[in-house]
């Protein structure tokens, strides 16, 4: 073999030997391989301090595609309910429905309705019986999403506790799309992509065109992590502040808490601790998830198969388990 010809061999098998050694000489490393033997786990991106950690997509689809966010979509709501609280669209939180819309209150409703607020909406604890689980079904087949859901029995006190619904939250945009004047999409594009600068695809309507609130839009992770950089960053996105300060921190205050998970619950958000580290966590079926960890400078999107389960004993456990035994450690040995 010629001499040029045996360095070159020489410089490229070195080269080949030397990848295994770089790619675990990333911490980040670690995290991808957890993720990735999670079979229902598709991609994961995490960011700190603002700049991208991992970007990896392990199964599904490809990582410029958007896919269904599920309950995420909550937490969109939220962050909407926070921009016409700032508009004056909306007096306070603790307005009710019989003075902010009383049209969308259906006769025979319970008369308690009329004094269900903004905020028993936002926190979930509207007192009705739920539209999620096994009344989910009935729900979307029911001819008026705003007004089945608004006809439910009330088995709880207007803020007794945490009732999730997502039919709560289908009126809750329902709301917001009548004090505004524009559909939950216009919102969404105006008051959050553009300014995000991230597409929102066109999702799911009622049977009165409105958009569903709280369930089936779709974006792509690096949106989604977007969209978690935001509340990261007390509002603001570069120099433009897109919610309130206060909106965001008031959002991670817990009001109630999850029978189901044990987590406490903000505005649109789950909020956790886990090694001596608080989150906020934005939480759709399947396992989709946006996590954002202040004290970390750190924010990450996952997604998942939309199609499977993440109860809180199964697949769920082991994505907090993934933050709390890999993600987590990382981050804090990372963080600048």
């Amino acid at each position: 073999m010629p001499d040029l010809e045996r360095r070159a061999f020489i410089a490229t098998s070195a080269a080949f030997l030397a990848r295994p050694a770089l790619a675990q000489a990333s911490p980040w490393q670690a995290v991808a391989d957890h993720a990735r033997s999670l079979d229902q786990c598709h991609a994961l991106m995490i960011l700190q301090n603002g700049s991208k950690v991992l970007s990896e997509r392990f199964r599904g689809p490809t990582l410029d595609r958007a896919v269904p966010i599920k309950s995420v979509s909550k937490s969109i709501v939220a962050a909407l309910t926070g921009t016409a609280l700032a508009r004056g669209e909306i007096a306070s939180l603790d307005i009710t429905l019989g003075e902010t819309a009383p049209e969308l209150i259906p006769s025979g409703a319970d008369p308690e309705v009329a004094a269900i607020t903004i905020r028993n909406l936002i926190t979930m604890q509207a007192g009705l019986e739920r539209t999620s689980g096994a009344n989910y079904g009935s729900w979307v087949s029911s001819s008026n999403w705003v007004a089945d859901a608004l006809s439910r029995p009330m088995v709880a006190k207007p803020g007794a506790g945490m009732l999730y619904s997502t039919g709560t939250t289908h009126v809750l945009g329902a709301v917001l799309s009548h004090v505004s004047g524009q559909s939950l999409l216009s919102l969404a594009r105006s008051r959050l992509g553009q300014p995000l600068g991230i597409d929102i695809p066109a999702w799911t309507r009622d049977p009165q065109g409105r958009y569903l609130g709280g369930n089936e839009m779709a974006l792509t992770l690096s949106a989604m992590a977007r969209f978690g950089e935001l509340y990261r960053n007390d509002g603001r996105i570069g120099d433009t502040q897109v919610l309130s300060e206060a909106w965001v921190r008031a959002s991670f205050q817990p009001a109630t808490r999850s029978v189901f998970s044990g987590l406490g619950y903000g505005y649109g958000w789950f909020l956790g601790r886990a090694g001596q580290t608080d989150y906020a966590l934005a939480r759709g079926y399947g396992g989709q998830i946006i996590c954002v960890f202040p004290d970390l400078a750190l924010t990450l999107a996952l997604t998942s198969d939309p199609t499977r389960p993440a109860r809180s004993a199964g697949y769920f456990g082991d994505l907090l388990a993934l933050i709390d035994q890999t993600i987590i450690p990382v981050a804090r040995s990372q963080k600048s």
